[in-house]
């Protein structure tokens, strides 16, 4: 291996991330090597990626794919792992650099717990890993070794470089408002599963879509932002931006506001993730400015999007609270996504479950992992409900 090139595992290969990561690395294989890449259950494009990029060791963490006939036509020279804790353990291997954390919800939080814990560097993808354990993981993160992939996150990231974090006045969190911007409570109450998967600006797979749609994802990421820059969540604001190009902002006591500006491309902070602290070559179109008309910007509708005001209530009552918000959520998405419930029901099975929870601090991961399934259980319940 040379000195000069960086080896690269992605847990999550065949989401939108781990997509856009591999297209990345395509784009620079002189200066990237993918070592390790693992799916869920999308076999398929585990071996389309692995042929074409020549990755040694791959991983299939739901065993009940891991005999899909597919995977025979993977290289002799390829090794296959199958189950989660497997390829954890692929990621730690010294051969590797840097691992991208691009797994989708909670399942991500006892990959980004045991590879900060083994020193690795984590490109982070996975805001859950720090809604739901920032208070676990983050005493334990060394300088530079998580590293913001979330296209907000990394901006303020950038927005940091070369400034005292001290010297913050307020974060500004932009949010385009997703497919709904404007609409009323009432108007949402009849919105379907296809009107929330259709994201005005981005490209996202439908567990973040839905969450885009109902302005959770950036309750989420405000809370991760409390945890990554160690702010107090008073100092972070969302802002709604419809236009996507202002990625956040971080100002300063003097008055001075920094801001990322470029396209709506996910690639742009993947690479930085991969490259920092240096910069590459693009890997995405420029922004024209010409051809940029406006920018506008709003405060967002916490009574419309009530999400956004259960994600705040965790937030401030901190410990086990946001694990509640996070699990119920992921499983009322998934239940407005087969029909079972409607739109606005999500956020009242989060709500519901918080109200039957007392915030406690976090004692460790298995801590967790016990409140996780709780609140799964208990949103299931009050979905039957809906239903019944």
């Amino acid at each position: 291996m040379s000195d000069c090139i960086k080896t690269v595992a992605i847990l999550g290969a065949s989401g939108s991330v781990g997509t856009q990561t591999i297209d990345v690395i395509a784009q620079h294989t002189d200066k990237l090597a993918l070592k390790f890449i693992s799916v869920h259950t999308q076999t398929k494009t585990l071996v389309d990626v692995a042929q074409r990029l020549s990755v040694p060791t791959v991983a299939v963490t739901d065993e009940r794919h891991s005999h899909d006939a597919v995977l025979s036509e993977l290289s002799s020279t390829t090794k296959l792992l199958v189950g989660m804790h497997d390829a954890i353990e692929a990621c730690k291997d010294s051969d590797i650099d840097i691992v991208v954390l691009s797994v989708v919800g909670a399942a991500g939080l006892t990959a980004c717990y045991e590879l900060i814990k083994a020193g690795k560097t984590v490109a982070l993808a996975n805001k859950e890993s720090l809604v739901v354990g920032g208070d676990l993981i983050m005493p334990m993160v060394a300088a530079d070794q998580l590293l913001p992939v979330d296209s907000e996150h990394a901006a303020i990231f950038q927005c940091y470089q070369g400034e005292d974090a001290r010297a913050t006045h307020k974060i500004w969190l932009t949010c385009s408002g997703g497919p709904f911007r404007g609409l009323s409570r009432q108007e949402l109450m009849h919105k379907t599963p296809s009107d929330a998967l259709a994201h005005p600006t981005w490209n996202m797979g439908a567990k973040i879509s839905i969450d885009s749609a109902t302005l959770m994802n950036k309750g989420l990421e405000r809370i991760e932002a409390m945890h990554l820059f160690h702010a107090d969540l008073n100092q972070i604001e969302i802002l709604i931006h419809p236009e996507s190009k202002i990625h956040s902002m971080v100002e300063y006591c003097d008055g001075s506001i920094l801001a990322h500006i470029g396209i709506s491309d996910m690639r742009i902070p993947i690479q930085y993730a991969l490259s920092y602290p240096e910069r590459w070559e693009t890997p995405a179109p420029r922004l024209n400015f010409f051809e940029l008309q406006a920018c506008s910007f709003d405060a967002p509708d916490m009574e419309s999007f009530r999400c956004l005001q259960l994600a705040e209530r965790a937030a401030r009552a901190r410990g086990t609270m946001p694990c509640v918000l996070n699990a119920a959520n992921e499983i009322a998405v998934y239940a407005f996504l087969d029909g079972s419930i409607g739109f606005t029901a999500i956020d009242e099975t989060v709500e519901r479950c918080m109200d039957m929870h007392v915030a406690r601090p976090v004692e460790s991961l298995e801590h967790l992992l016990e409140v996780d399934a709780w609140s799964r259980s208990y949103a299931r319940q009050v979905i039957r409900r809906y239903s019944s």
